[in-house]
C-alpha cells in the first residue's frame, strides 16, 4: 500500500517509523517531513495546510491512505477533501476536528456530552469578558478560541495577568482570528495525565497512559513549550483504571458526535487533570500528541497500518491494540531559545551512536538533511531520545545516556523528564 504522512515533526516521524514496520506498506511519502521521514520514505515539498495540493499529490500517486499528522490540516477538512476523491485518511473530519480547532466548541461538546471539566464561560466581547474575570477574581483561565500554535492558553495568578492575556487575544490580536472569541474557566489544579484511544466512529481502543512536560524549564518552571519530553505508563493513570476512564471521557465524546452524524474516526487525545476532587478534563486534540506519540508508538506492540485501517473502515474490535510491557521514555533536545527565537542550521551528529544503545531511537523533528548524507537543526524542538527500558527508571536511565551521544550547537534539554512518574513509584 502507498502511504502519505502530512507533517513535518517528531510526530510524523515516529508514525513513518512505525508504519514503515508494516509488511503491507510498499511506498511512503511525508509531506513535508523532516530530516527523520527522509530516512524512512520520500518527502515532497508540500505543506501540511495545503489542501489542494495534498489532494493532488494523492490523486498523482494512487494513495492508499492518508495518514493526518497535526490537527491544522484537518481543521481545514482535509478529511472531507480526501473523501471525496474517495481516498481513505486517518484523522476525523472538519466538524469533528473542532474538539481542537475551537476551543468553545471542545467545551460546549464536554458539557453537553457529560464529560467533567472546569466550569466555563465563552465570550466574544472584551469588556464582558474582563468584568467577569474581576467578578471571579483568580487564578483563572483564560484561553484563544482558535488554533494558536499551542500558545493560546493562559493560565493567569492575577487578575491583571488575565485581563492582559485578554487584552493580548482580544485588542491586540497576538493569534489573529483565533482570539476572536474567548473561553474562561475555572483553573483545575493538579497532575496532568495524557489518554488516548483509536477509534472507528462507534469502538475505541485505548493506549497506555502517557504524561508530557510542557515548560520549558526544570520542575515545570518557565513558558510553555510544545512538550519538552514525555514518558509511558503514567502512574498517576494506571491500567486497572484505563476503561473507566475511557467511559468518562472517550465513550461520550464517540456517543455525541455519532448522534451529530459526524461520526469520530482517528486517534482521539483527551488531556486529563487529577485534582483533589476528581477527574477533569482540560482539552481534546484531534491527533496523537507530540511527544507523546513517540514513547507510545515505541511501545506499541502491533502493525499501526492495520489499526488505522480498522479505524477508517469501521471494524477497530477486529484488531488487537496491545502494549509492550516495558516503559518508554522520550526527552526532547531543543535548540537554545526555545520557545523564543533560536539559530538554525547547525550540524547534529551522534544519533547513530545514540542508537547503538538497546532500546533507543532517536525521533527527529526540526530538522532537515543535507546533500552529503548528514542533518541540520530547522527548528526549535529538534529531536526526541527515546528510549525502552524495564520500568520509568531504566527507560530514564537509557534515555539520558542516549542524549548525551547526540550533539549540536547550543543545544538543551530539560533533566527531570519522568521525575513526577518516579516519585509516586516510590
Amino acid at each position: 500500500m502507498k502511504i502519505l504522512v502530512v507533517g513535518s515533526g517528531g510526530r510524523e516521524h515516529a508514525l513513518c517509523w512505525k508504519l514503515r514496520q508494516s509488511p503491507r506498506v510498499t511506498e511512503l511519502y511525508a509531506a513535508p517531513g523532516n530530516g527523520g521521514t527522509a530516512a524512512e520514505g520520500v518527502n515532497v515539498p508540500i505543506q501540511d495546510d495545503d489542501i489542494p495540493g495534498l489532494i493532488a499529490f494523492a490523486k498523482e500517486k494512487h494513495i492508499d491512505l492518508v495518514v493526518a499528522g497535526p490537527e491544522l490540516p484537518l481543521v481545514l477538512g482535509l478529511s472531507d477533501a480526501l473523501a471525496r476523491e474517495g481516498i481513505p485518511c486517518f484523522g476525523p473530519n472538519a466538524y469533528a476536528a473542532n474538539l481542537e480547532g475551537s476551543k468553545a466548541f471542545s467545551k460546549l461538546v464536554m458539557h453537553e456530552a457529560g464529560v467533567p471539566t472546569a466550569p466555563f464561560r465563552i465570550f466574544d466581547e472584551f469588556e464582558l469578558a474582563r468584568d467577569f474575570v474581576r467578578e471571579k477574581g483568580a487564578p483563572i483561565v483564560v484561553k484563544a478560541d482558535g488554533l494558536a500554535a499551542g500558545k493560546g492558553v493562559v493560565v493567569a495568578r492575577t487578575v491583571e495577568e488575565a485581563e492582559e492575556a485578554l487584552d493580548m487575544m482580544m485588542n491586540r490580536k497576538a493569534f489573529g482570528s483565533a482570539g476572536d472569541r474567548v473561553v474562561v474557566e475555572e483553573t483545575l489544579q493538579g497532575e496532568e495525565a495524557s489518554f488516548l484511544a483509536f477509534c472507528d466512529g462507534e469502538h475505541y481502543a485505548v493506549l497506555p497512559s502517557s504524561q508530557d512536560h510542557k515548560a520549558v524549564g526544570e520542575g515545570d518552571t518557565g513558558p510553555n513549550t510544545g512538550g519538552m519530553g514525555a514518558y509511558s505508563p503514567a502512574p498517576i493513570l494506571p491500567r486497572e483504571r484505563f476503561e473507566e476512564t475511557a467511559e468518562q471521557v472517550i465513550r461520550p465524546i464517540l456517543r455525541h458526535m455519532a448522534e451529530k452524524g459526524q461520526p469520530y474516526k482517528g486517534v482521539l487525545y483527551a488531556g486529563l487533570m487529577y485534582t483533589a476532587d476528581g477527574l477533569g478534563v482540560l482539552e481534546y486534540n484531534v491527533r496523537f500528541g507530540d511527544p507523546e506519540c513517540q514513547p507510545l508508538l515505541a511501545r506499541l506492540d502491533g502493525d499501526l497500518l492495520e489499526i488505522m485501517l480498522a479505524c477508517v473502515e469501521g471494524r477497530l474490535p477486529e484488531v488487537a491494540v496491545k502494549a509492550r510491557p516495558e516503559a518508554a521514555l522520550g526527552v526532547v533536545m531543543a535548540a537554545e531559545g526555545y520557545p523564543q527565537s533560536y539559530p538554525k542550521g547547525m550540524e547534529i551528529s551522534g544519533i547513530a551512536d545514540a542508537e547503538s544503545l538497546p532500546g533507543v531511537k532517536v525521533f527527529q523533528a526540526g530538522t532537515a538533511p543535507t546533500e552529503d548524507g548528514g542533518v541540520v537543526t530547522s527548528g526549535g524542538r529538534v529531536l526526541c531520545v527515546t528510549a525502552l527500558g524495564d520500568g520509568l527508571a531504566e527507560a530514564k536511565e537509557r534515555a539520558y545516556l542516549a542524549v548525551n551521544k547526540v550533539h549540536f550547537e547550543n543545544s538543551y534539554f530539560r533533566r527531570d523528564i519522568g521525575d513526577k512518574g518516579l516519585q509516586r513509584l516510590g
